[in-house]
């Protein structure tokens, strides 16, 4: 069954160098009373928890005490519950998804029904990595947060976060859900990149992952134009564009546009080393570099409409703007929304490279402080959110792409793309779209091949899950060290607060006459002075 998905919310999802909030805001999640009551008198009497999970968590000392979880998200980014009656996913194998409580009160109830231990998840939010950055410093205590991946390699690089257990990635264990339904190819990419020698999935268990491309309207722009970065610097469509109002996001796209015939050539591309050049020419921090990227973004800016963080998805939405540098969670967001008024947008991943991201779970030591029964309540929490229907209500409810695929045994994702994504019968003009490297490590596998209408090759479907190609041509944008972050912060700043093209001739005779000037003071000043 093929229906529109509706979004309830969206991520506020920015990386702003520039943007240094002083405080999150708290959201407590308070579990009903009477719903809590019900909870502990089913966990009494029926246990429903695995033996595996019990005899983990009887390592970890049990006590009256109710342990408090204080966990940091980013906003709108985890199910809130209050769904609408109309909104039941109801999947072909007769599995019905429901958000009724918020998913941090499920999991409250939940944990007292699995271990027989109240919980209690102190739940706030933060806008950008580097709000929560701040608010770290500052002194503010958190056990679990979600950075995206270059926070989640700096705060590895500082040693400021906790190893995840061995029984954590137990497949044995039932509530094991991270371990046992983690994408392979998601799974592949956390154990494959390290930071001092240490793999992310050490340290971190994925949430939402996706790609950066290019928003763009079908009846204005050609496929062939918005599948380059360098549509944002094309003068055919000037002031008709946006980019991203963040150093990283716009540095990648400037590379591409710069390193194009390099990037797209047949002796690059076919290379045995590819993906190793690709991942260096993408992350290219020489000073040469950085100053060419930054006459290059001086130059966007007389080209594009705005540098923006979030105004993009409303202005592709009303018109304002042909295209936009999206991350593909917010492209699907804008393409449902669009639709809405008969506006039909598509999503191209660029030609020379696109930039895969991940947003993930990390323990911070501050806040763990070696107590075990609070790490294990935080790999609960990372479980929880991770068992697969629990993983389709988040995407339903803030679009991006769980990382979950769901394993051997359950296909409660993949089924949940066939109800969003899926041809109805007898539909035409539909394609098969093969998404088992994702589901299973072989993108050959006739189990994960969805039958879709061919326009959704290019829009949400697209957008949320790349195609193999696309994946195949995708870099992660790695932690740089002092002294590169130091220079790109300066480009930044040079590029958005100043930019030395903006400045007109008749200033610049003005500013010669006033150098003329004063040198010729100076030199008269002298001379009286000698000859005083």
């Amino acid at each position: 069954m093929n229906k529109k998905k509706l979004f309830k919310g969206f991520a506020g999802f920015c990386a702003g160098l520039m943007m240094l909030t002083p405080a999150a805001y708290l959201v407590h999640a308070e579990a009903d009373n009477n719903v809590q009551d019900q909870t502990e008198a089913s966990a009494i009497s029926d246990n429903t928890g695995s033996d595996a999970a019990k005899t983990d968590a009887a390592d970890v000392q049990k006590s009256d005490d109710t342990i408090v979880l204080r966990v940091s998200n980013w906003e709108e980014y985890i199910d809130l519950g209050e769904w609408d009656e109309d909104e039941v996913i109801d999947l072909e194998d007769g599995t019905e998804i429901f958000g009724e409580n918020s998913m941090v009160t499920d999991f409250e109830n939940w944990y007292y029904e699995t271990y027989g231990q109240k919980v209690k998840v102190e739940y706030s939010c933060f806008g950008t990595n580097e709000d929560l950055y701040n608010m770290l410093t500052l002194g503010d205590k958190y056990d679990l947060v979600c950075p995206s991946d270059y926070m989640i390699m700096k705060l590895m690089a500082e040693e400021k976060v906790v190893p995840f257990s061995d029984s954590f990635y137990d497949t044995s264990i039932e509530e094991n859900y991270y371990a046992k339904g983690v994408s392979p190819y998601i799974r592949q990419t956390f154990d494959e990149n390290e930071i001092n020698g240490e793999s992310w999935s050490k340290y971190a268990a994925g949430y939402m992952w996706g790609v950066t491309g290019i928003l763009y309207n079908p009846e204005e722009i050609t496929e062939e134009e918005a599948g380059t970065w360098n549509i944002l610097d094309n003068p055919k469509f000037a002031r008709q564009v946006t980019i991203k109002d963040n150093v990283r996001d716009s540095y990648f796209a400037a590379l591409g546009i710069l390193k194009q015939d390099e990037l797209t050539s047949e002796e690059f591309t076919n290379a045995d080393t590819y993906h190793d050049d690709l991942l260096r020419v993408m992350n290219d921090v020489s000073p040469e570099t950085i100053q060419e990227v930054q006459d290059l973004l001086q130059d966007m800016k007389d080209n594009v409409y705005s540098f923006e963080t979030d105004s993009g998805k409303a202005d592709m939405v009303s018109g304002k703007v042909l295209a936009n540098y999206q991350w593909s969670g917010d492209a699907v967001y804008a393409m449902d929304q669009a639709e809405e008024d008969d506006l039909y947008l598509d999503f191209a991943v660029p030609k020379e490279s696109t930039n895969l991201w991940f947003d993930g779970w990390v323990m911070l030591k501050d806040g763990i402080d070696e107590d075990a029964r609070k790490q294990q309540v935080a790999e609960s929490f990372v479980n929880f959110l991770s068992r697969p229907d629990n993983a389709v209500r988040n995407m339903y409810y803030i679009g991006y792409t769980s990382v979950i695929a769901g394993g051997e045994d359950d296909n409660t994702v993949f089924d949940y793309l066939n109800w969003n994504y899926g041809a109805e019968d007898g539909e035409e003009d539909t394609t098969e779209y093969p998404l088992g490297y994702f589901f299973s490590g072989d993108n050959s596998d006739p189990d994960y091949i969805i039958t879709a209408p061919e326009e959704q090759t290019r829009r949400q479907l697209y957008a949320q899950y790349p195609d193999e190609a696309a994946i195949e041509r995708s870099a992660i944008m790695q932690y740089f060290d002092a002294d590169a972050s130091k220079r790109i912060n300066q480009m930044w700043i040079n590029v958005r607060c100043y930019n030395i093209k903006d400045v007109t001739p008749q200033v610049w005779v003005i500013v010669v006459i006033l150098i003329l000037v004063a040198a010729g003071l100076i030199v008269h000043y002298k001379r009286s002075h000698y000859h005083s």
